[in-house]
């Protein structure tokens, strides 16, 4: 979709930024306020002095133009798709998805999703909030993402659910296999910005994210526009002499787009496999052994998982966690790098 262009008039009283674009956007455009807020977060407004990610920020006047990203304007139907399901009751259903699936319909996936499959499965009992494309879905994992995620039913079961992920009360732990290694001792660690250690060696990486101020489809660390974003990453077990690549396990405080994937990126640990934020690194075939450096070489997907989802059931406050082992793929590398 093309980017908006809006003249706000000279003449006009400084009013909100979300409020005066709202209101001089096309009718066409589809712009609600709540669209609007997304994307100012995401620094994807910019004004005649740049992108501005402060919705309240007042405004008169000027030439203003708005990168609006692919709509979500397909009505996803049914097919017959087989599901790893982990848990289902009346009003949500816990799945396991496999890496390659995507989770909604989209321009270029119309079909073949993991929305798709949900409506044969439930035959139509999907809460209705996320409309037509995205009905039930509470929370999402990349196309190349393994692991767990939940899925309401109804739509009492989605206010209740989107609750607990918008508070950061939901329990989320994936696990990664990455380039180089955590360690405390390590200046380079330890001088980057949004970087500190806290107790146990776990890394707690702190910034903010937005969409690439060049490249529409990635996400970047900024200190000063977008949103919120802290992770935390703990190293379960290294490989190497000495130590070049890791497993790690991260634990979400908030959930943005790509994060583990740009945090870790940002420390200088990215994911192997990743083809967005990974860099060019390659592994050593000195420290690691030939037969691992290869494996790493030759692995076609971000090494992600989504290990553990743990909630409190919406309905019954009752606590209910789950767990995945890792994908066949993960775990032969895995055992590739042990070697």
């Amino acid at each position: 979709m093309p980017d908006l262009i809006i003249t706000l008039p000279d003449e006009s009283p400084p009013e909100r930024l979300d409020k005066a674009l709202a209101a001089a956007a096309p009718e066409q455009a589809s712009l609600s306020r709540s669209r609007l807020a997304r994307l100012i977060a995401d620094g994807a407004v910019l004004g005649p002095d740049g992108p501005v990610t402060d919705i309240r920020a007042a405004v008169s006047g000027g030439t203003w133009r708005i990168i609006m990203g692919e709509p979500a304007l397909i009505e996803a139907q049914p097919q017959a798709i087989p599901l790893a399901v982990v848990y289902e009751d009346d009003e949500l259903i816990v799945i396991d998805k496999p890496a390659g699936m995507v989770v909604h319909p989209a321009p270029g996936t119309p079909d073949g999703t993991l929305v798709n499959a949900l409506l044969a499965h439930c035959a139509g009992s999907l809460s209705g909030i996320g409309g037509a494309a995205r009905p039930g879905i509470v929370h999402r994992i990349d196309k190349d993402t393994s692991g767990l995620l939940v899925v309401a039913k109804t739509d009492r079961a989605h206010h209740g659910l989107a609750r607990q992920f918008e508070e950061h009360s939901a329990n989320r732990r994936y696990l990664a296999l990455a380039h180089g290694v955590i360690d405390p001792a390590d200046p380079r660690l330890r001088g980057l910005p949004g970087i500190a250690f806290e107790p146990g060696g776990v890394l707690r990486i702190t910034t903010m994210l937005g969409r690439h101020p060049t490249d529409r489809q990635r996400q970047a660390v900024s200190f000063d526009r977008g949103r919120h974003a802290v992770t935390r990453a703990r190293l379960v077990e290294s490989f190497g002499v000495p130590p070049s690549a890791m497993l790690v396990e991260c634990r979400l405080e908030t959930g943005r787009t790509h994060q583990i994937r740009v945090h870790m990126a940002h420390a200088g640990l990215g994911l192997i496999g990743d083809p967005t934020y990974g860099g060019s690194r390659k592994p050593s075939a000195v420290a690691l052994g030939a037969d691992a450096a290869a494996a790493i070489s030759a692995f076609s997907r971000q090494a992600l998982h989504a290990a553990h989802l743990g909630f409190l059931h919406p309905l019954n406050g009752a606590l209910l966690e789950f767990d995945s082992a890792l994908p066949e793929d993960m775990e032969n590398l895995l055992q590739h790098l042990r070697r």
